[in-house]
């Protein structure tokens, strides 16, 4: 297996070579046994061990074996200890989500603060046929069957080429020493089942199923790139960027054969789980939202707009005062008050208004439904909602407008866009204010 590794390595891998690599190991037979051999080739290679504490003794005595791992070879390791069940209940995950995300955060960490090259894991031929048939079970579209990649990124896979058995086998002739999980016997989880139940039988059916795996693997994965290739042709036309907010045209995703297919391929990077809601945006009223950890989805008119969650602008109770003799704020916007003898040319960056007309503290706040004003040119009072249809400023970019409004919260201004006439300066003004961006 030394000599096949090296091979895939001077085929598939040359990249590697020379380089700093980082490896994930738990002290099992998998990367145990990647450890031995990368050591053996001579490449530059460091250990990184995680203590997941959700096994007690056992966790403490895996940590152990790998410093020992590391000592025997010669070879930095680097440890760390996490409370993953705790971390779990407080991000609202399972255990295994959960410490994935623990782990591959410490290992993002250690490789910018290293500078390692890239992250090695010991992922093999069985891990693989496991996951695609885990995502087959639960329903998944083509990307979920084209197996774990064996390269994302900085991750690198160098065993997913090699079998369990063949792992086993280079162990047992070399002599090597491996941690035990327990819990992998057990088949309470799904993978466990697969491992112990499914995948045998399917062995037995086929004693080449690995093989036969692989080049189906191969096809799906050119089936993919080939979907790819086209989502890239359309999104040129389809997709527009405003900073970090992303547009997608609806009348031109109408026109699309398969929307929906096309619309899971677009927004599949962004983590969506509910499909059925995200295809239903296309034809819902605009200002319906859909909410994950990151993202918002939103209809506004002809288009659905994605940014990102904690960036998303949304309807809030939050007041800023403003108190009587304040030449200047910064937060949440930059105002300047300046006490003027004439008005000079007016835009949308600047208003006047008589000073003794207000009632102080100013108040600075987000728009509110049933909000209303009198604008500036206009006879009678209008609905705010009203004159951001009219105007036709997007569902995003009103919720990002603030109101300046006096004490009894009246509206001064829609800061940037219309000034409330009430507070106009006149012939008898003799306190002139000049508010502006």
């Amino acid at each position: 297996m030394l000599e096949e590794l090296a091979k895939h390595i001077d085929s598939r891998l040359p990249f590697l070579k020379g380089r700093k690599l980082l490896i994930a190991v738990s002290g099992g037979i998998d990367s145990v046994v990647l450890t031995h051999i990368l050591h053996q080739l001579g490449f530059s290679i460091a250990l990184a061990h995680c203590n997941f504490q959700l096994r007690g003794k056992e966790s403490d005595l895996d940590e152990k074996f790998v410093e020992n791992l590391g000592k025997k070879l010669t070879l930095t390791t680097f440890t760390t200890h996490f409370n993953t069940n705790k971390y779990a209940i407080e991000n609202k995950l399972s255990t295994q989500l959960a410490a994935r995300e623990l782990r591959y955060n410490w290992f993002n960490q250690l490789i910018k603060k290293h500078h390692f090259d890239y992250l090695l894991t010991a992922h093999h031929a069985d891990d693989n046929l496991e996951t695609f048939l885990i995502n087959f079970t639960r329903g998944t579209g083509l990307e979920g069957l084209t197996g774990i990649p064996v390269i994302n990124e900085n991750i690198v896979r160098p065993l997913l080429v090699f079998s369990r058995d063949e792992i086993l086998n280079f162990a047992q002739e070399n002599n090597i020493k491996w941690r035990e999980d327990k819990s992998n016997a057990e088949t309470k989880y799904l993978r466990n089942k697969i491992r112990h139940q499914i995948t045998p039988l399917l062995k037995e059916l086929n004693p080449n199923l690995l093989a036969s795996f692989n080049k189906t693997i191969d096809h799906l994965n050119q089936s993919q790139q080939i979907i790819n290739d086209k989502i890239e042709e359309i999104s040129t036309e389809i997709l527009s960027k405003e900073g970090d907010l992303l547009k997608i045209n609806i009348q031109k995703l109408l026109k699309l054969s398969n929307l929906e297919a096309y619309l899971y391929q677009l927004l599949k990077p962004y983590k969506f789980t509910e499909w059925n809601d995200v295809y239903s945006l296309i034809h819902a009223q605009s200002g319906k939202r859909i909410l994950t950890k990151f993202y918002t989805l939103l209809k506004d008119r002809d288009f659905l707009l994605l940014l990102r969650t904690n960036e998303k602008s949304s309807l809030t109770d939050e007041h800023f005062i403003i108190r009587e003799g304040n030449n200047k704020i910064t937060t949440p916007i930059q105002l300047l008050f300046e006490n003027v003898h004439t008005r000079m040319i007016i835009d949308n960056r600047s208003i006047y208004v008589d000073n003794k007309l207000l009632s102080y503290p100013l108040i600075l706040r987000k728009w509110n439904v049933g909000d209303y004003f009198y604008p500036t040119g206009m006879l009678g009072r209008k609905k705010i909602s009203k004159y951001f249809k009219d105007e036709k400023i997007s569902v995003i970019d009103k919720n990002k407008i603030w109101l300046l409004c006096s004490s009894k919260n009246e509206i001064i201004w829609i800061i940037g866009k219309r000034q409330d006439r009430r507070f106009l300066p006149t012939e008898k003004t003799t306190e002139l204010l000049k508010i502006s961006i």
